[in-house]
Parts: C-alpha cells; sequence; structure tokens
C-alpha cells in the first residue's frame, strides 16, 4: 500500500468530535479528568509543543525539510503533533470551544486582515 493510502486508511471515519470522545473515554477510565483544567492542560499545550521545537532546534533549514526522511525522527515528530493535538482537543472540549469552527473565523478574520493585494 502507498503511503497516501495508508495515511487514508488511518484516518478514515475519524473526525475531531470522535477523537475528543476517545481521549475523554481515556482520562475517565484512568480518573484524570480532575487533572484537566485548563491551567493545566494549556500548560501540557505549551510542554508538548516545546518538545516538537526541540527536534528542529539545531537542524538548518534544509535539514527541516527533509525530517521526516529520517525514520527515528519521523516517528518523533508524528508523537509530538499527535500530543499537540490531544491536549489541544482536551483544552477545546473542557471550555467548550469547538476547534474547527475557530479555526475557520480565525482564517476569515485573516482574510480580511491580511488581502492578498497587500500581502507582497
Amino acid at each position: 500500500m502507498s503511503e497516501s493510502h495508508e495515511s487514508e486508511r488511518r484516518t478514515d471515519g475519524l473526525d475531531v468530535a470522535v477523537l475528543q470522545r476517545r481521549l475523554a473515554a481515556f482520562a475517565a477510565a484512568r480518573d484524570w479528568q480532575q487533572y484537566h483544567t485548563p491551567k493545566n492542560l494549556a500548560a501540557a499545550l505549551s510542554v508538548e509543543a516545546s518538545e516538537l521545537v526541540e527536534i528542529f532546534q539545531w537542524l538548518t533549514p534544509e535539514q527541516s525539510a527533509r525530517v521526516m526522511e529520517d525514520e527515528g525522527r519521523a516517528g518523533r515528530v508524528e508523537d509530538e503533533v499527535a500530543d499537540v493535538l490531544a491536549y489541544l482537543l482536551q483544552f477545546c472540549e473542557v471550555l467548550g470551544i469547538d476547534a474547527l469552527a475557530a479555526l475557520s473565523a480565525k482564517i476569515d478574520r485573516n482574510e480580511t486582515r491580511f488581502p492578498v493585494n497587500g500581502a507582497r
């Protein structure tokens, strides 16, 4: 199976709400919801984002563009991306934020703030 088909298969049927329910069930089964306050989740999100940055810290721009070619680094990048996304989704769940709606609204605002003819 090609890499693009493998990626499609892994995400087939997944959406934000499904992932948020899985994360909530995972935390509930371990009685971790008590720790999932907005402050704690924001801090955890920052830590995981920093771990992603750490992978790229001393790479040249050219090396960073090829990071996914190295199997070991690629796995680390994917793990950190997953951690960042997990904490972001949990943060949104706790605060009642629709992440996709928030992103869409932000893109709308940016399109108004930064028109194409003024971007260059």
